[in-house]
């Protein structure tokens, strides 16, 4: 077969490589051509903190299709160790450098694919290229931490950056046996969560005996005696013999800026919905593009390897004239940290604040990851956000031991079929006794959502509480007495009926329990008998998240 086109792919990995191999499957004129500057074009960088940690002991499982299998399976070329070094958009040519043999050439082409992924964040801050201090992006990054902590008596590791690299490195330098200090500049961990959430999280570490240090950014490090000196902001210093930065990503996009190519708000290459850049002949997929955000339609730049994956299949379809077309970003996401699964989908609370979105509401909800008589249920801190009026799906967190990724799974496909909290009441989940419950937990959110919306109940915010609000908590009184809210009133539900009389009639009534569902009864009661009752959602459990989150 004659070839039709000569396509160009600059990097590998999710974005370039899943391009490479659908560009084949629907086109078999193509001549294809991968450059990776690295030693490997396609491998698991998500795996990499648990091949440090010996999680993954066999480096080969990392390694997902090597040159050979390319080019037996798919009749593609993939070059690595050729760095490309500049575009002529005029000629279609890019400039190639075999950093092996320092052997320069010229390649054209008439598609071009860029996948250059993303960069650490590397500040110039003092003693960031001191050795023993690493990024983890790559396999020979795992190696080089590898070969530090097995040739040297390290017993203390300082991980800067408290986001999904960091907490899963946290984890994996613990798993080695090592003590772990955390640093993180924003006043809590896992950034892209809503504070009370990422409170679980937090006192999951501390439980862990993981050194916290929050909002407290890096300063500098230095080699003191022998040992790494880490001293941030606020003067604290933590002696370590090994410094992992997870400082979060770039988008890789020196090249297109060279090139004269748009680049987005966030430094990212801007594509269109088939990832085709401001030149027509050029695409751009993976981390190092911007895409909109698929609910706000903000720009966002979201690194992960699943929206990478689509993007390079969206831009072999659209090369091979099909409409395939990215919806656009969510952020679905999740993270094992030291047993704890941390997932989320869509808008928190704080980012739809960020652009100035205050037509929404968010519930809270603590059930059981199966229900409570089979042995083993673990509960599942659960917020979902949605549109005041109209019931439309914006987002979720979970925070749990077992099942949390599940029920964000479910929410998240949800969400990208535009779907309401009343869709999610009538969602058909699997259930036996070990897995989950007649009513799942995204029943429940979605029934509880959908009583807010019906008016069967009101919320109270926790934050900014009205003047003059009269506090009751519907636990039993042993429960009140281990904790509530100061200045609370203790009726116990089983009493209410009895004792509504004692309440006032002319202020706002904020009810609770424990998680939200006694003070939902008592305020259907009340409010049929006449009170501006308002539950408190997620009850003392959320508010003690309240509560640890503002510390």
């Amino acid at each position: 077969m004659s070839v039709s086109r000569r396509v160009l792919i600059v990097g590998g990995v999710a974005g370039g490589a899943s391009c490479a191999a659908r560009l084949r499957r629907l086109d078999e004129s193509l001549e294809i051509v991968v450059f990776d500057r690295g030693p490997y074009v396609s491998f698991a960088n998500c795996g990499l903190p648990y091949y440090v940690g010996n999680v993954i002991q066999d480096e080969a499982k990392l390694l997902v299709a090597s040159p050979q299998l390319f080019a037996e399976r798919f009749n593609i070329e993939v070059r690595t160790f050729h760095n490309v070094e500049a575009i002529d958009r005029e000629t279609r040519e890019i400039t190639v450098k075999n950093t092996q043999n320092g052997a320069v050439s010229r390649e054209k082409y008439d598609i071009l694919v860029l996948s250059p992924g993303a960069a650490p964040l590397r500040p110039s801050l003092p003693g960031l290229d001191l050795p023993g201090v690493f990024s983890l992006r790559t396999i020979p990054d795992s190696r080089q931490i590898r070969d530090w902590l097995e040739t040297r008596p390290v017993e203390r590791a300082a991980v800067i950056g408290a986001g999904f690299i960091g907490l899963e490195m946290a984890e994996n330098l613990a798993h080695r046996g090592l003590k772990v200090s955390l640093i993180e500049a924003a006043p809590q961990v896992m950034p892209p969560l809503d504070p009370e959430m990422a409170s679980y999280v937090e006192s999951h570490l501390r439980a862990r005996a993981v050194d916290l240090h929050l909002n407290d950014p890096l300063a500098q490090i230095e080699q003191k005696e022998g040992v790494l000196r880490v001293q941030t902001k606020s003067g604290a210093t933590v002696d370590a013999g090994i410094v992992i930065l997870a400082m979060g990503v770039r988008p890789e996009s020196d090249l297109a800026r060279a090139a004269g190519l748009e680049l987005g708000e966030r430094g990212g290459i801007r594509v269109d919905a088939q990832m085709l850049t401001s030149d027509p002949h050029i695409y751009a997929v993976g981390d190092a593009v911007e895409m909109n955000d698929a609910l706000t339609g903000e720009p966002a730049f979201v690194p992960l390897a699943g929206p990478a994956n689509r993007q390079g299949r969206i831009a072999a379809d659209a090369i091979c004239g099909r409409d395939a077309r990215f919806r656009g970003v969510q952020g679905t996401a999740v993270c094992g940290v030291f047993g704890l699964t941390v997932a989320m989908t869509g808008c928190t609370e704080k980012a739809l604040k960020r652009i100035q979105k205050h037509d929404f509401e968010a519930i809270f909800l603590h059930p059981g990851h199966h229900v409570a008589y089979y042995p083993g249920a673990k509960p599942i801190h659960l917020k979902l956000v949605y549109e005041r009026e109209t019931g439309r799906l914006l987002g979720a967190q979970a925070v749990g031991v077992e099942g949390a990724e599940r029920r964000i799974d479910v929410i998240s496909m949800a969400i990208q079929m535009g779907a309401t909290v009343h869709d999610l009441e009538e969602a058909e989940l699997c259930y036996a006794p070990q897995y989950g419950a007649a009513k799942d937990p995204v029943n429940v959110a979605g029934m509880i959502a959908a009583n807010v919306l019906r008016g069967d109940t009101m919320l109270a915010g926790w934050e900014d509480p009205p003047d003059g609000a009269y506090y009751l908590d519907v636990r039993e009184p042993a429960e009140f007495a281990q904790g509530h809210l100061p200045g609370a009133v203790n009726i116990p539900l089983s009493q209410l009926r009895d004792r509504f009389g004692e309440l006032p009639q002319d202020r706002e009534i904020r009810v609770n329990c424990g998680v939200g569902q006694r003070s939902y009864y008592a305020v259907r009661f009340l409010r049929q008998n006449g009170y501006d009752a308002r539950n408190l959602p997620g009850g003392i459990q959320t508010w003690r998240a309240y509560q640890e989150a503002r510390r």
